[in-house]
């Protein structure tokens, strides 16, 4: 039975307190109605006694002490699902922004989730197909992995995740479910509409699950945006047997939302004024993702953050890097130079790459090409370094080579259009045609048998 109290005892910033409540409990969500008009909803951050903390999602603007009522629910956030949520617009709490009604919900699921036990997991293989060669070719996202973006202001992140979920598939003979769900917090408006229109546009809104939490928005919602989007993934994969790839932009608007809110509460600062929970946090929202043993159907993660001064050492990306499985960072050099998207290979890294491509999967020639493109790629670093200091003139024919070998991976297959969507295949076949750049002996990552089958063969001609 819900229980209603008038008045409140103070309010203060997002926070409202309560006395004299009985049976309330954490997380429980609260129904706040100011005047008898407007409705908000709350939920109880903390118990002493017979006080209850409320958390105003819609923030605390016109609560009054006296003439606000309070309703206990009894029950924590939920959100109501069903797969007419596919091709549908919300906002950051799960409410309907795209003007076609309330859904029709099968069930109703607390946003906080249940763990997935260990022992049920199943270990991540297939590959998801991006079109973005940097990605498929180097950093090979794997179907049940969480691997992050490393951003910073200014870069294209948001035209990456655009590009990212309308090229992702399952590959070309692939019969599978697959949509994607995409959730964005503390996003100006014009960019929530550039991810709009660039969905319809391209034909891919039909698959597509969006949260919308823009900037102006009160930031409490902010917190609780990510979880509700794991939810709707997880009802997708494991009780509707899809495959779904989850897009979250931007996990920095997400922890400095949570700094904010502690700060709020009087805590106890940590690291760069961020809660000492924020580990705990994050990792409750990564791992979030994975396949479940006997169940067709999957969760992959692609969390995009921006790094503050682009330090990568930042309690941001340092603790994402602790508990996902790899990362890709942009650089702002390359996008300097025009590159798009301006991915730097060499710190990038998926660490279950290797389970997800080769025979069966991509193409048998996949690992090998990888490991002599990142190689190759190293060493040009290092006769760049050298041109630096005695010029380019005095180099010799080799050094020459790897420098001329540089321009062109950067230029053929980091680069790329937006619009274009390459295949594996297209992508080992460029970079095949890079590494005929470079004498035979260079090629040590590759074997033998690789070699004689590819390595004469003629390939795409790189202008």
């Amino acid at each position: 039975m819900a229980i209603e109290y008038l008045g409140l005892n103070s309010v203060n910033g997002p926070f409202v307190v309560l006395e004299g409540v009985k049976g309330a409990a954490y997380d429980e969500i609260v129904e706040i109605v100011a005047d008898g008009k407007e409705k908000k909803l709350g939920r109880i951050v903390e118990i002493n006694e017979d006080k209850a903390v409320v958390q105003v999602f819609e923030g605390t603007d016109n609560l009054s002490l006296k003439n606000t009522h309070t309703r206990l629910t009894g029950h924590p956030m939920e959100i109501g699902l069903t797969d007419q949520l596919l091709g549908r617009t919300f906002n950051g709490i799960g409410a309907p922004i795209d003007n076609l009604g309330e859904v029709a919900a099968e069930k109703y699921a607390d946003v906080n989730g249940k763990p997935l036990n260990p022992v049920s997991r199943e270990y991540p293989r297939n590959y998801i197909r991006t079109g973005i060669s940097a990605i498929d070719g180097l950093t090979t996202l794997i179907r049940g992995q969480k691997l992050p973006i490393f951003s910073g202001n200014g870069l294209p992140h948001d035209q990456l995740a655009a590009q990212i979920v309308r090229q992702a598939s399952l590959g070309d003979n692939s019969d599978e479910k697959f949509a994607v769900v995409f959730a964005a917090m503390g996003v100006k408006y014009d960019v929530a509409e550039y991810f709009r229109h660039t969905f319809a546009e391209s034909g891919v809104s039909d698959h597509v699950v969006m949260f919308l939490n823009l900037a102006n928005d009160p930031v409490v919602e902010r917190l609780i945006t990510p979880k509700v989007a794991l939810t709707v993934a997880e009802y997708l994969a494991f009780e509707k047997h899809m495959h779904i790839l989850v897009i979250l932009t931007d996990m920095t608007s997400f922890a400095e939302a949570m700094r904010e809110v502690s700060s709020s509460k009087g805590e106890i600062p940590s690291r760069k004024g961020y809660p000492g929970y924020l580990y705990s946090e994050l990792a409750t929202i990564y791992e979030r993702a994975g396949i479940v043993e006997g169940i067709d159907g999957s969760v992959t993660q692609i969390p995009i953050l921006t790094m503050p001064n682009d330090d990568i050492t930042h309690p941001i990306p340092d603790l994402t890097g602790y508990i996902t499985e790899g990362q890709i960072v942009l650089d702002r050099a390359l996008h300097g130079q025009g590159v798009y998207p301006p991915v730097n290979v060499l710190p990038s890294l998926s660490r279950l790459m290797k389970d997800g491509i080769g025979e069966g999967y991509t193409r048998a020639d996949h690992q090998a090409v990888a490991n002599q493109l990142f190689s190759s790629y190293a060493k040009v670093g290092d006769a760049r370094a050298l041109a630096s200091v005695i010029g380019e003139d005095e180099l010799s024919a080799l050094d020459k080579k790897y420098l001329a070998f540089g321009k062109k991976f950067e230029k053929y297959f980091v680069g790329q259009r937006e619009d274009e969507n390459r295949t594996i295949i297209d992508t080992l076949e460029i970079g095949w045609s890079l590494l005929r750049m470079l004498p035979r002996e260079e090629l040590d990552r590759v074997d033998t048998k690789i070699l004689d089958e590819y390595y004469d063969k003629q390939g795409r001609v790189l202008e």
